[in-house]
C-alpha cells in the first residue's frame, strides 16, 4: 500500500515536472532568509524541506540529485547574501521592524549568539531555525567584514544545504525509508504550514496588542 503511494506521488512529480519541483525547493530555501519566509514557517524551509526533498529526488525518475542539491547551495547562499546586505543597509531599525515581542526575543537571543561565536555564528545557525533567518541580517547590522561573512555563508550553505539534501537523498536506499518517503514528505510538510500560521497568528496578535498599549514598542530585547 506505502509503495502504491509513492509510486502515485511519483507520478505526479512526473506529470508536474522536474523544472517545477527544482524551482519549488530552491525558492522556498532562499525566502527563508531573504524574505524571512523562515520566521513563520522554519521546517518549510529549512532541514525538513532539504530531507524532504533528497528523499523525493532519490526516488522520483527526473530529479537529478546534483542539480537539486547545487541548486539547493546557490540559493542557500544568496538568500543569506540578500540578508546581510539588507541588514547592512538598514540597520537596526531594519529589525526592529520584524514582528512582535515574539520575534524580538528571538533576535536578542540571536544577537547574542553573533556576538558570542563571531564567524561560526553564520555556519552554526544554519541549523537552528531562528538563527537561520536573522543571523545574515545581525551580521550585516553588526557591520562584519564582507570577505569574513562571504566565507561563512560558503561553509555553513554547503554543510547545511548540499549535506542535508544528500543525507535524504541516500537514507533512501533504506528499502522501509524509501517506500515512504513521500508519506514523511507530506506529514512533515503539513504539519509545517499549520505551525507556521499559528505562529503569524500569534504573532500579528502581539503586534495588535503592543499598538493598541501606549507607550509599549516592538523592540524590546
Amino acid at each position: 500500500m506505502t509503495t502504491s503511494v509513492s509510486d502515485d506521488l511519483v507520478g505526479l512529480l512526473g506529470d508536474v515536472g522536474a523544472i517545477v519541483f527544482y524551482l519549488i525547493v530552491w525558492g522556498l530555501v532562499f525566502a527563508g532568509t531573504a524574505l524571512f519566509f523562515g520566521i513563520f514557517v522554519p521546517f518549510v524551509t529549512g532541514d525538513s524541506l532539504l530531507f524532504a526533498a533528497g528523499l523525493i529526488a532519490a526516488s522520483a525518475s527526473g530529479v537529478d540529485i546534483w542539480v537539486l542539491t547545487i541548486g539547493v547551495g546557490i540559493a542557500a547562499f544568496l538568500g543569506d547574501q540578500v540578508g546581510f546586505l539588507l541588514g547592512r543597509r538598514f540597520g537596526r531599525p531594519y529589525l526592529d521592524k520584524r514582528g512582535g515581542a515574539r520575534t524580538q526575543k528571538a533576535i536578542a537571543k540571536t544577537e547574542w549568539f553573533y556576538h558570542t561565536f563571531g564567524w561560526w555564528s553564520v555556519v552554526i545557525a544554519r541549523f537552528v531555525p531562528w538563527g537561520r533567518v536573522f543571523i545574515p541580517v545581525i551580521a550585516g547590522v553588526g557591520r562584519m567584514a564582507y570577505l569574513r561573512f562571504v566565507t561563512a555563508n560558503l561553509v555553513g550553505a554547503l554543510a547545511w544545504g548540499v549535506g542535508i539534501t544528500l543525507i535524504g537523498y541516500f537514507a533512501a536506499s533504506i528499502p522501509a525509508v524509501k517506500a515512504g518517503s513521500y508519506v514523511i514528505a507530506g506529514i512533515v510538510i503539513t504539519a509545517s504550514i499549520v505551525a507556521g500560521i499559528r505562529a503569524w497568528r500569534i504573532d500579528k496578535a502581539e503586534r495588535a496588542a503592543a499598538a493598541a498599549t501606549p507607550g509599549t514598542s516592538t523592540s524590546e530585547g
